[in-house]
């Protein structure tokens, strides 16, 4: 491939003044019902992480962990998807969804499915998982099952440890029934009083700063220990809170709320203040689920209902322990032989130092090809963090710019910034302080680079800056160059770690051109249509992408070479499905690598043959995104931040860069080549939406885990030989 005509490639990315694509959702030449809903598709997702746990030849902690997994999303699901169809429904606004259905049908749709995964989450944890960890010597166990000296030991712990942080509330016509926060974990009491024989409802809140499991004997060896969930603790001690007072009933209850976060822009001078005072009012959003444990008495439950003004459809009755999330506390138990083998992440080989104990000169090599990093397989410590700690070292360095949509609470990322600009370097950090659930460590942070004198800015009005882009700019011989990195994940060293992505650093002087007028643009007012290796949302990504994809179907009609692979977290957009399926009718053979959400439905005659769709969940959460498109034997492969649904292209800055090195085409069609292979550990789509585990072959042997190979073949290559 003839990389140098790349600076001067308008072809697909350029010039597409003549290429205006339409979506119809009418389009006659494609059936009614091609779409399969979101939110029902959303639910599928957390099944499979489900399945994960469900497996026993996963390692138990693990399953644990995943356990907490579904859990966790299974939160965020309703405070964010079900919230807002709620909202639709309670507004009067009832949009149709991507199927065209009422929100308030699916909303019963959910309920039902939701319903029965939650029961199925609890049978994994009391049947399954439970039952292993308590085999391996890692139990928890209820306070009934405890010996005299057991009980005696916890008493000391309760009332040194707990008892001080205990707040019970009241309700009576002096004391209103007190407000419930989301996602806490609280018990339900009524009492009666031993004088004038009247009952009594109070409500205990379980601190959330302790730990979910209190460990019985916290003496004991590592290969028998046991653990008491906090509430059942507590529970056991409620005579010491109400004393004189008879306990009747006392059960836990969880309130899930409506945590979106809404912010009129245009109206919005201080754009931080105004997301501080949403984030307050965000506490006070309206209740959407109310979990229960299975015992709970129709006193208690006909008073939680009235009082947080729940319907019957949104009360989950589940087993003890509720919210299952806590089980991320049993993920600082010392058993290595309960989880996955550790390994450590490689230095990808460009930046390994030529001797042993030499450092390696990141710009160097940078400026003698263009490098892709496979994360968490290669590490992001001796790679992104390298290259920002040299650049902010570097007395060469002029400018640093950085977008930062999330990063960890003691981010090296952020401190090198700040190194930087107290070094004299002109710093940009671009902050998104409306990234969801991370809003308010981003104003922190947002705080902080100021007061270092860097520059901060907070994108566009009305759009989230979701690109992952740093630019060096460095003076090298009286000229600057410019050392770009591209990447489909945040700059967070911590979620490096588990999140596979990839990212590109490359010295093309286009490509920092490109970054150049779109981080100018970031701090300016507005997004320009064209870029030269870049496809850059809201305005010019999804136009680009379908061009791509209408080409292939040109290709494969006059029988050229075509072909379309797309891995994705989430496949929604109908306009780029709508491409998707016209390019099948002509053809086209199309894989599609979706983690979480697909609304395309595969394998449909007539419709979508030759589409393929496939999941991968495992050790590491899948992140990257590619788009890779055959071109008649010239290939095109992007990599970035962008998945296809509304929000990414059209209500997003998001960027993708084309890759040019033949090597890093070969490595991404290798990558597809093991996903796609049948014989790879994967969950299919079937055409009529339904996910099916592949993890076995037809004897029983499991088939091959892409993470490990990937793992494996990172820690093979080789450091490359110093130079004599």
């Amino acid at each position: 491939m003839a990389t140098q005509s790349i600076a001067h490639d308008s072809g697909l990315l350029g010039d597409d003044d003549d290429f205006d694509p339409v979506f119809e959702r009418d389009d006659p030449a494609l059936p009614e019902g091609r779409y399969l809903d979101r939110e029902v598709s959303w639910l599928a997702f957390n099944q499979r992480v489900l399945e994960l746990a469900e497996d026993p030849t996963v390692p138990t902690l693990e399953r644990a962990n995943f356990l907490a997994i579904f859990a966790s999303n299974l939160d965020e699901f309703f405070m964010v998807r079900v919230a807002g169809l709620k909202r639709r429904v309670l507004t009067g606004l009832a949009v149709p969804t991507n199927v065209g259905r009422a929100p308030a049908d699916v909303l019963s749709d959910i309920s039902d499915k939701a319903h029965e995964l939650q029961s199925r989450h609890a049978r994994a944890w009391s049947e399954l998982v439970k039952p292993d960890l308590t085999a391996a010597g890692v139990s928890v166990v209820t306070w009934e099952s405890l010996t005299d000296d057991d009980r005696e030991s916890l008493r000391d712990y309760f009332g040194q440890q707990i008892f001080p942080v205990l707040m019970p509330l009241a309700v009576d016509p002096a004391h209103p029934f007190p407000y419930i926060s989301g996602l806490s974990l609280n018990l339900a009491v009524r009492v009666r009083n031993s004088k004038t024989g009247r009952q009594e409802f109070a409500r205990l809140k379980v601190p959330q700063m302790l730990p979910r499991f209190v460990p019985v004997d916290p003496s004991a060896s590592l290969d028998q220990v046991r653990y008491i969930p906090l509430e059942d603790l507590i529970a056991n001690h409620l005579g010491d809170l109400f004393p004189g007072m008879e306990i009747i009933e006392h059960h836990v209850f969880r309130v899930t709320r409506n945590e979106d976060v809404e912010i009129e822009e245009d109206e919005t001078e201080n754009l931080i203040q105004a997301l501080e005072k949403e984030l307050l009012r965000r506490r006070f959003g309206p209740p959407i689920r109310l979990e229960i444990t299975e015992d709970m008495d129709d006193v208690t439950l006909d008073l939680l209902v009235r009082e947080l003004d729940v319907t019957d459809q949104e009360v989950y009755r589940l087993p003890a322990p509720l919210d299952l999330g806590g089980l991320f506390s049993l993920s600082g138990i010392d058993r290595p032989d309960l989880r996955y083998p550790p390994r450590v992440p490689t230095t990808v080989m460009q930046f390994q130092p030529v001797e042993s104990n030499a450092t390696a000169d990141i710009f160097r090599a940078i400026s003698q090809q263009d490098v892709l990093v496979h994360h968490p397989y290669e590490s992001f410590a001796t790679s992104v963090q390298a290259f920002l700690e040299q650049a902010a070292a570097d007395p060469q360095v002029l400018a640093i710019k950085q977008t930062l949509y999330r990063t960890s609470g003691d981010s090296p990322i952020v401190e090198a910034l700040i190194d930087a600009a107290e070094a004299g370097k002109q710093v940009l950090a671009l902050v998104e302080i409306k990234a969801r659930f991370d809003e308010q460590a981003n104003i922190t942070w947002a705080r902080k680079l100021e007061k270092a004198g860097v520059h901060v800015v907070y994108g566009l009005v009305g759009l989230k800056t979701h690109c992952k882009l740093a630019l060096v700019i460095r003076e090298e011989k009286g000229t600057l160059k410019h050392y770009s990195h591209i990447g489909t994940g945040n700059y967070n060293p911590k979620t490096s770690r588990i999140y596979e992505d990839l990212g590109l650093f490359t010295a093309d002087a286009q490509v920092g051109k490109d970054l150049t007028r779109l981080f100018n643009e970031l701090s300016g007012y507005a997004i320009e249509k064209k870029f030269k290796r870049l496809l850059v949302a809201p305005l010019h990504l999804r136009k680009g992408l379908l061009k791509h994809i209408d080409q292939e179907r040109r290709n494969a009609e006059a029988g050229k070479p075509s072909g379309i692979r797309i891995k994705v977290n989430s496949m929604v957009d109908e306009a780029i499905i709508d491409g998707l399926y016209r390019a099948s009718q002509a053809g086209v053979p199309i894989d599609i690598w979706v983690r979480g959400i697909c609304g395309l439905k595969p394998g449909q005659e007539g419709m979508s043959e030759t589409i393929r769709v496939r999941s991968i969940l495992g050790r590491f959460l899948e992140h990257s995104r590619i788009f890779s498109f055959v071109n008649d034997g010239d290939p095109h492969v992007f990599i970035g931040s962008a998945d296809m649904m509304h929000r990414n292209l059209d209500r997003r800055v998001e960027a993708l860069v084309r890759l040019v090195s033949p090597a890093h085409l070969t490595e991404i069609a290798s990558l597809f080549d093991v996903a796609m292979d049948e014989n790879t550990s994967t969950w299919h789509l079937d055409a009529d939406g339904v996910w099916e585990r592949h993890s076995t072959d037809e004897s029983g042997v499991p088939l091959v885990d892409i993470q490990d190979r990937l793992m494996l073949k990172t820690s093979l290559r080789r450091r490359p030989r110093a130079r004599r």
